[in-house]
């Protein structure tokens, strides 16, 4: 919704919006560009009356707001529906789409075409480093936008992505995820068809070959070619990391096509980049040059991101917060660091997480580190314990940041990575550790 703003500001619009308990750095990027932000209860947010809101996902019937606005009679749009009418129409559209990936796949994706010269739109569920805000409005007529399953409204139950009929579309990876609002894998999957209905046939579809619940999908129809990539699975186009993981080789039907230097960590950004290539290509920029964007990308915000070292201790943050990504993020630290300590830390605070509903495929998701530390809120709606019990000795459990942070500071040596893993800001544990490892000294 933050990126949606921005896009709005960017049309020359006059932007407010309400929020509780925003926080950096999408809080910081509104600041910047001069959009104000309420908090959800204040009373006069639709004074002066506005000429539409957008509503987002999080609204829901019952609450003060929603009730005011549809007592109101403000004309209102969901955030995927106004930017179909108003941003994307006439516009090449590039969906990145996927359980795990779509943010970073995006953000290279955008990169690449920035590097071309291109100047694309984008929206983006992070901000790239490369650019510093998660959304432009740029020149037509590409856009890349990042294109998620969840739920479009409270009056719109359709996935925000059937609202962009893209061009390009890639398909990163498909896992059961979103338990607040899908019974199953099975749902997502019909989902993601619908999406698939949307694609013209001078379209392409970039797909992983290394996902059985995507082959599942595409069977149940696609009328656009379909180019499939992976690193290890069987596809017409495959990605080799060398030179301790810090080059990417591409390869078509087993034969070279390219290489080039980058910074990324781990296998699972490897299939990122070769998909962000693919559909790159699919938009007329060489693979040549879309290696030499990538050697300058510099990340995405809470994406593997450094921090800050303190005491020779590097902290980390991390969006990961599904077992798939969790384990990928581990795996990929370790490939890049060694036999060093890692430090896992999470916070199971996605709707997903909270129901409980990956808990089994949790220790084996952590066990790649050599120390793992567990918060558990007190909203969480189940005991944490039996991941701990599972893991063993290694594995401590906190109810307070606090105290985690005290402990972690504690346990702390020189040469640790800590790995701090949420998909919220995690009662900013991040500088407040940093913070602690300085007094240590």
């Amino acid at each position: 919704m933050g990126g949606v703003a921005a896009l709005a500001r960017a049309a020359g619009h006059t932007v407010t919006g309400s929020d509780r308990n925003a926080y950096p750095p999408m809080s910081t990027q509104l600041e910047q560009l001069g959009i104000s932000v309420l908090d959800e209860d204040y009373a006069q947010q639709f004074e002066p009356r506005p000429d539409c809101v957008i509503v987002g996902n999080v609204m829901s019937r019952g609450r003060p707001v929603v009730e005011q606005l549809l007592e109101s009679g403000i004309p209102y749009f969901s955030g995927p529906e106004w930017l179909s009418r108003y941003v994307l129409l006439d516009r090449w559209v590039l969906a990145v789409s996927g359980t795990h990936g779509k943010t970073t796949t995006s953000a290279m994706l955008a990169w690449i075409l920035e590097f071309a010269g291109m100047n694309p739109g984008f929206l983006i569920g992070g901000i790239p480093s490369n650019f510093s805000v998660s959304a432009q409005f740029g020149k037509a007529p590409f856009f890349v936008v990042e294109a998620d399953e969840y739920d479009t409204a409270f009056f719109d139950k359709r996935a925000k992505f059937v609202h962009y009929r893209p061009r390009t579309l890639v398909i990163t990876n498909l896992e059961y995820d979103h338990a607040d609002i899908y019974p199953n894998l099975a749902a997502i999957q019909w989902q993601f068809h619908q999406l698939l209905r949307c694609v013209p046939v001078n379209g392409l579809v970039i797909s992983n070959a290394d996902s059985p619940a995507i082959a599942e999908t595409l069977n149940m129809g696609c009328w656009t070619p379909v180019e499939s990539f992976a690193s290890q699975a069987d596809a017409t186009w495959q990605v080799q990391l060398e030179a301790s993981d810090q080059k990417l080789i591409v390869l078509r039907d087993g034969k070279v096509q390219g290489s080039g230097d980058w910074e990324p960590i781990g296998r699972h950004n490897a299939e990122n980049a070769l998909a962000a290539l693919l559909a790159a290509r699919h938009a007329g920029i060489p693979l040549e040059q879309g290696f030499a964007a990538l050697a300058n990308f510099k990340g995405v915000k809470r994406r593997m991101e450094i921090r800050g070292t303190e005491s020779g201790v590097t902290v980390y943050d991390d969006f990961a917060h599904h077992p798939t990504a969790i384990r990928e993020s581990i795996s990929g630290l370790r490939s890049r660091v060694g036999d060093v300590r890692i430090v896992a830390i999470l916070e199971p605070r996605s709707n997903t997480m909270k129901l409980g509903v990956h808990c089994d495929q949790l220790a084996g998701s952590l066990s790649g580190a050599d120390s793992i530390w567990l918060y558990q809120p007190a909203d969480l709606g189940w005991d944490i314990s039996s991941v701990a019990n599972e893991l063993g000795v290694h594995t401590d459990i906190c109810t307070s940041i606090d105290t985690l942070v005290e402990k972690l500071a504690g346990d702390s040596r020189p040469g640790d990575h800590l790995l701090i893993m949420s998909n919220g800001d995690f009662g900013g544990i991040h500088e407040r550790l940093l913070d602690a490892l300085a007094r240590k000294g």
